[in-house]
């Protein structure tokens, strides 16, 4: 269970006054990043940095000043040894209607919250996940980027309440395995390590780019492709990922069981060290 916010900076001003007209609040005009803090400092924020402008230049919404937003985090971290930080984008404020004016200025909030309790089987022994019955839709102008909608997620994951449920896994309006409610997926299936394609649909995940270098860097067989139902049920390693959990091996999915396997916990260890000793 994530515990309470504890601190929250709006344009470099510790406030949590959001004005209503702002496009995030009204159209979920916006962007957001979710980072971990470790020791005082961000381990992934130049790819956090980079999937934010991708994002900025896709909505044409204005990139706010990298050296601005670097000195509001720092000031706004420095003394948290370990947390959360939300990094929000919106387009700003401006009236009604979904026209946008040309003189809008982005509004950049800084939300902080403690790292999630999660108990430490999750990396060691893997979770139970299950297959959530709401698609996502297609859409490849908005695939990749992590935008403020996330609707489709939030009713994936009121799906379930039981608490051994740790992650429902998404597919795709025409039935193809895309992403976790707020993870990416890889999966093991003939000694190749393969994530889905995500050009329709899905999160471009940071720490799925960080996973995808690192299997490049080995040298590990990989491929990024469509992957069916029949893929996942077939799978000899399943593995999920974000900035905050890192990996996370996966047990059990509905009724296929998973042994954790000697490539998840390779790649689990040294994205432990990347996160620990950026």
């Amino acid at each position: 269970m994530h515990k309470v916010t504890t601190r929250i900076m709006v344009n470099g001003v510790m406030s949590s006054d959001i004005n209503v007209m702002d496009r995030g609040f009204q159209y979920g005009d916006g962007l957001f990043e979710t980072m971990v803090i470790v020791n005082g400092v961000l381990p992934l924020w130049e790819k956090h940095w980079q999937r934010l402008k991708r994002g900025c230049e896709i909505l044409s919404i204005e990139l706010p000043d990298k050296s601005k937003v670097e000195h509001d985090i720092s000031t706004f971290i420095q003394d948290i040894p370990r947390g959360i930080i939300k990094l929000i984008v919106t387009r700003g404020i401006g009236g009604r209607g979904y026209a946008v004016s040309e003189s809008l200025k982005p509004e950049v909030v800084l939300i902080h919250s403690e790292f999630p309790n999660y108990p430490e089987h999750n990396w060691q022994e893997g979770i139970t996940a299950r297959l959530c019955c709401t698609r996502l839709s297609l859409q490849p102008a908005l695939a990749g980027i992590k935008h403020l909608n996330r609707l489709e997620q939030v009713l994936a994951r009121n799906e379930w309440r039981d608490a051994e449920i740790v992650e429902g896994i998404m597919l795709d309006i025409q039935g193809h395995v895309i992403e976790g409610t707020m993870t990416n997926l890889f999966i093991m299936k003939n000694d190749k390590v393969i994530t889905p394609d995500i050009n329709q649909c899905g999160v471009a995940g940071v720490m799925r780019e960080t996973v995808l270098d690192l299997l490049e860097q080995e040298n590990i067989p990989h491929e990024i492709k469509t992957v069916s139902q029949n893929d996942l049920g077939s799978a000899d390693e399943v593995f999920l990922t974000n900035s905050v959990i890192g990996i996370w091996p996966v047990m059990k999915i509905d009724d296929t069981v998973y042994q954790v396997g000697e490539v998840t916990k390779t790649l689990q260890n040294k994205i432990n060290k990347i996160i620990n000793h950026a």
